[in-house]
């Protein structure tokens, strides 16, 4: 009726140590995403489809951190990690569905840097609100009934060997883990759907940056190939850390994966990658700076008024 969560009890002696680290990095990736999410709406310098994709980026990763994280600082709180089949179904489900949905918005905003930079000219036309909330919805509704799907597929299988999960969420590897019985067929539909919302996005994203590299190695100002390269870099960062983890998360046979390698990747995309998110796309980017400093002086003037 219940698994145990084991997260991080072979550090007894830290877990209020880790408890305060990720209240720290939960609080800080809600301020900051949120901080791009207020930018994006309120500065018409940032209406431009590249921000509407980076702020429902920010509100993406919002979502996958609080699918994992509150619980985790509960299990850390109260030295225990009970949690019902049902509850452990639906973290795992939120957790795939919003991983599917930011493999499918990182090949959006892909798509939207390369007609921004090989088709300038056509890029208003291209790019019109209508699609770009044509992408967005796709990106986020696309995985819903795939992983419904697959939580369903997993919680079918007979857990007989032991309730105890070595792993601070409910995830896929560790789960497979614990079965009874032939699981071949169900590591041939996560194989299979990995490929789909992993790889796939991936190579088109790939494909992208080829053709966008070959058009800036084409410009003939330095100053021209600079700046087109800094509009991507960020993106490109986030892509190689996030698709990175996730890949040999899913891809990686789940009997050459250790306990111990299975969790630092998950605390990599689950955690930190979120984390770093904001500190990648503001400082890299002028346009958030700028906007960050008009944000500043409104609420120095705000906070003048109001004293």
């Amino acid at each position: 009726m219940e698994f145990i969560l084991l997260g991080f009890s072979n550090v007894p002696h830290l877990q209020w140590v880790l408890f305060m680290v990720f209240l720290f990095m939960y609080m800080t990736i809600l301020l900051c995403n949120s901080i791009i999410i207020v930018l994006a709406k309120t500065d018409p310098a940032l209406h431009t489809p590249m921000y509407f994709f980076l702020s429902n980026f920010s509100f993406l990763e919002i979502c996958y951190v609080t699918a994992t994280i509150p619980r985790m600082l509960m299990d850390l709180y109260t030295l225990k990690g009970n949690i019902s089949v049902f509850a452990c179904a639906t973290q795992m489900y939120f957790v795939l569905m919003l991983g599917a949905t930011e493999c499918l918005l990182l090949a959006a905003m892909a798509y939207d840097r390369y007609v921004a930079i090989c088709h300038p000219l056509q890029y208003s036309l291209l790019m019109k609100n209508k699609v770009c909330l044509q992408l967005v919805a796709a990106s986020w509704i696309s995985g819903i009934p795939v992983q419904i799907g697959q939580t369903y597929q997993i919680f079918s299988l007979h857990f007989c060997a032991s309730n105890k999960i070595d792993h601070f969420f409910c995830d896929i590897p560790p789960l497979l883990k614990l079965a009874c019985g032939d699981i071949f067929m169900n590591t041939v539909a996560v194989y299979v759907v990995a490929v789909v919302f992993v790889m796939v996005p991936f190579l088109l994203i790939i494909v992208s940056y080829i053709k966008i590299i070959c058009n800036i190695m084409k410009l003939s100002s330095a100053k021209g190939m600079a700046k087109a390269f800094s509009t991507c870099s960020s993106h490109l960062i986030v892509v190689v850390l996030f698709y990175g983890t996730a890949s040999i998360t899913y891809l990686q046979p789940k009997q050459s994966q250790s306990e111990g390698m299975g969790k630092l990747l998950s605390l990599f995309y689950t955690i930190l990658i979120p984390a770093l998110n904001p500190i990648i796309y503001t400082l890299r980017n002028k346009d958030i700076m700028m906007a960050l400093r008009k944000l500043h002086s409104k609420l120095l003037i705000w906070w003048k008024n109001v004293k």
